[in-house]
């Protein structure tokens, strides 16, 4: 199936949302209007497609709250329930775009298509977040992934290419010159694929963890719990979406610059999966959407920073159990000044914004990054406490693995968890230096 939300006049701003849906005497709806950049949209590789539609009806509200969500299936069904005769709904082109090129990316047409109302009337979009939600988890999926593809193809080229010796003397003395992966600056860009891979990746497992809690909850009739466990999931979304995305990007340019000038060209791949990774932080949600969602509406909105404080109380209580330990010591104490912090951002933020309206905008995207970098850390303890707990009891597959755990997350701490701090001040900057500049004027360039 596939969501249809998009129109050439808007993307983000749903509210003007123009396609129109018009009752029919047999219950059904008649729907009218174009959408576009409408995933795998047209294709024969099952016997029908469903497309979820927003639409408005007639006399519906302006704006947000007049929009309605309709089944539009590619084929009607028969008498028998089986597929019937073509539906009123075409694919007017295909989309030319920078990557993803194996999806079709489709500008759909409904001339008059028979659709079934979803939900109430004129609640089109809290029905629509419903396959939203699942759909944003599923995009910081794309930043892991090609983060972690990326990171193999890069580690291999290191270790094979040769260019110049190590600044700190030669690692290879028979060979004309050491491998890439003996310099300093290539490990780091090596680590940092890493650490941003295998740390995302355990972001994903901790959220599908907690939606198998929301399952179980639910199979059991214990709506408390499914409520709960909702509102967790609910938080992290955008955390995983707008933070695992960019870093995704981050992590496939870092790929192609461990190619130097070969990772430029088609021949290695790694331009490629840079251009597929890219979108990952537009659909769905642009990051600038997701931090919105995560500080005006999750944080200040609907919780008036309770979502804040609740995770950290968590964080927190895990790194305290560390703090004995020799090892871990160290990152331990680090996150728990780093959950004191994010809870005094939050409350900075919050008071700002009753001042200015325009700090949650000015603000959003470093709280974001800020909280991306935070969660992150939290995994990465997580996991080296595992690491250190097999080293030091016996139990483990492979020492080198864990010993590898442990530096990986000692390499994030000291090397990219510093760039929290430069988010937070960038938060709590003033919106004077946003906005001082009239529209008018920031043409000019010379």
């Amino acid at each position: 199936g596939t969501m249809c939300l998009t129109e050439p006049q808007c993307g983000t701003d749903l509210g003007q949302v123009k396609t129109r849906a018009e009752p029919q005497a047999d219950g059904s709806y008649k729907l009218t209007g174009t959408k576009i950049f409408i995933s795998s949209g047209e294709h024969d590789l099952t016997e029908n497609i469903v497309h979820i539609v927003l639409a408005r009806l007639p006399d519906a509200p302006k704006g947000t709250k007049g929009i309605s969500l309709f089944i539009v299936p590619k084929f009607l069904p028969d008498a028998q329930g089986g597929v019937g005769e073509r539906n009123a709904v075409s694919c007017g082109a295909l989309e030319k775009k920078m990557g993803i090129k194996a999806s079709a990316t489709c500008v759909m047409n409904f001339d008059g298509a028979a659709g079934y109302l979803i939900g109430p009337e004129n609640q089109g979009l809290e029905c629509m977040f419903t396959f939203m939600n699942t759909a944003r988890i599923g995009t910081a999926i794309q930043g892991v992934g090609p983060a972690e593809l990326s990171y193999q193809w890069a580690l291999d080229y290191a270790r094979e290419r040769r260019s110049m010796r190590a600044l700190s003397g030669k690692k290879e003395p028979d060979e004309v010159a050491d491998s890439l992966i003996h310099h300093a600056d290539v490990r780091r860009m090596l680590l940092t694929q890493k650490a941003i891979a295998e740390g995302g990746r355990s972001m994903l497992y901790y959220a599908a963890k907690i939606a198998d809690h929301m399952v179980e909850a639910h199979t059991a009739g214990d709506t408390a719990k499914v409520e709960k466990y909702d509102d967790k999931l609910g938080f992290l979304t955008p955390i995983l979406k707008g933070f695992l995305t960019e870093l995704g990007c981050e992590a496939t340019n870092l790929g192609m610059q461990v190619f130097g000038g070969h990772g430029y060209i088609r021949e290695h791949g790694m331009e490629q999966i840079v251009r597929d990774t890219r979108i990952a932080t537009l659909y769905e949600g642009t990051t600038g959407i997701q931090a919105l969602d995560l500080l005006g509406r999750k944080v200040l909105l609907m919780t008036q920073g309770g979502a804040v404080r609740e995770f950290t109380l968590k964080v927190a209580n895990f790194a305290r159990k560390h703090l004995t330990n020799k090892q871990l010591r160290p990152m331990a104490v680090e996150l728990l000044k780093l959950t004191a912090q994010w809870n005094l951002l939050t409350v900075r933020v919050m008071l700002a914004a009753r001042k200015d309206r325009d700090v949650v905008s000015a603000a959003a995207n470093d709280f974001l990054m800020y909280s991306g970098y935070v969660t992150m850390a939290y995994m990465w303890l997580r996991q080296a406490a595992v690491a250190s707990d097999k080293l030091e009891n016996g139990g483990a597959e492979s020492d080198a693995f864990y010993r590898t755990k442990l530096a990986t997350a000692e390499f994030y701490y000291e090397r990219l968890l510093p760039r929290a701090q430069a988010h937070a001040t960038s938060m709590l900057s003033p919106t004077r230096n946003l906005m001082q500049v009239a529209p008018e004027e920031m043409a000019f360039t010379g």
